[in-house]
């Protein structure tokens, strides 16, 4: 048996709003894909996700690199990700958690995924997580010396100036920031001691919809659970592109008022009006309607209410994936000073594509 068994809650991180001052610090881009930790012991494989679930089934194209380049007894800590045009494709990973076992081979064959290792937690009889990051780093850095796509090593540098470089640079390829880690930090599962410095921008977005809060704390539709947003493209087309959520228990009951005037009528002219209708006519047939319960969304129920397309929110956001908004956005403030037909993609940062290749480059 491994002296770090299968399954291990992996050490997590605290989002800070800057680089960590003080000497010390091991920089890293941060990788947008699954959390991936590896075991093997001889024949014996496991690839466990963050929340300490088997991946192996869904990524039958790296059981083999993994047995061939790894030492016979490990335990590696990184992400699993896909890349395709010069970037890192979130979307097409996400796809890869599919039930059917010949759909999951066809994307493999497809969109064959990597893996990109950043810590070593054990290598044969010595478990590691108590050896300062430095240390494993090195170790890290030994064991895949010899290693070859889809394996891959993160770049690290313990230079300010490269970190700053590589949060510029790389966020085109579709990663989303800098790690920090403490060169002289232990492993420590399931606890906050690494920091990650994300991107956040702002923009102004149509609000064309919302969805009604589900919750035990609140009676049915009678708290606000998240706004639906949206944004022109050249043509005036309005593009749902995320949502704007996580208010506080007081904030949800005073929306519902605040929206009300919104709601009447909100139909007749709505972009989004197939849509809705898809919705309601799902509903009357016991069907699953756009947007709702899916295996995706875990029993989540989808379902939304429009809006008239008049208000406008700013939000903050991360990053963009494709057309729409990589994680949920934060609420900022009302403009009733701007129009919605202003509210375009054209706001938007554009981030020039960085190739892979660059985050690859020979150590």
């Amino acid at each position: 048996m491994l002296p770090v068994p299968p399954p291990l809650l992996p050490m997590l991180a605290k989002r800070v709003g800057a680089l960590p001052e003080g000497d010390g610090w091991i920089f890293e881009p941060k990788w947008d894909g699954f959390r991936a930790l590896v075991f093997r012991d001889g024949d014996q494989l496991t690839i466990q996700s963050r929340d300490q679930k088997t991946l192996n089934r869904y990524f039958p194209e790296l059981a083999e690199p993994l047995r061939s380049m790894l030492p016979e007894r490990c335990v590696l800590d990184g992400e699993l990700v896909i890349a395709n045009d010069g970037g890192l494709d979130f979307e097409a990973l996400q796809l890869r958690i599919h039930p059917a076992a010949s759909r999951v081979k066809l994307l493999a064959e497809e969109s064959p995924a990597s893996l990109v290792f950043w810590d070593l937690l054990c290598l044969g009889d010595r478990d590691l997580r108590s050896e300062p990051f430095q240390r494993r780093r090195a170790e890290l850095e030994a064991v895949l010396a010899n290693a070859r796509p889809p394996l891959h090593l993160t770049p690290a540098s313990g230079d300010r100036t490269v970190a700053r470089d590589w949060f510029r640079r790389f966020e085109g390829a579709g990663l989303d920031g800098v790690m920090a880690k403490a060169g002289a930090g232990a492993y420590e599962p399931n606890k906050r001691v690494m920091f990650k410095v994300k991107h956040e921008r702002e923009c102004d977005c149509v609000v064309a919809g919302f969805r009604w809060h589900r919750s035990s704390a609140h009676a049915v539709n009678t708290a606000i659970g998240s706004l639906l947003l949206g944004l022109h493209d050249d043509d005036g087309m309005l593009h749902h592109v995320g949502v704007s959520a996580s208010f506080t228990a007081e904030k949800r009951l005073a929306l519902v008022e605040f929206l009300a005037s919104y709601r009447t009528n909100a139909l007749e002219h709505h972009p989004w009006r197939a849509w809705a209708v898809g919705q309601e006519a799902a509903e009357a047939a016991g069907q699953r309607m756009p947007g709702g319960k899916s295996r995706w969304s875990q029993g989540k129920d989808l379902s939304w209410q429009p809006l008239r397309p008049e208000l406008v929110v700013q939000v903050a956001y991360d990053h963009m994936e494709g057309r729409r908004f990589r994680h949920t956005a934060q609420f900022r403030r009302w403009r009733t000073d701007k129009c919605a037909a202003d509210c375009s993609y054209a706001q938007l940062e554009v981030v020039a594509p960085q190739e892979l290749a660059a985050i690859f480059a020979p150590r």
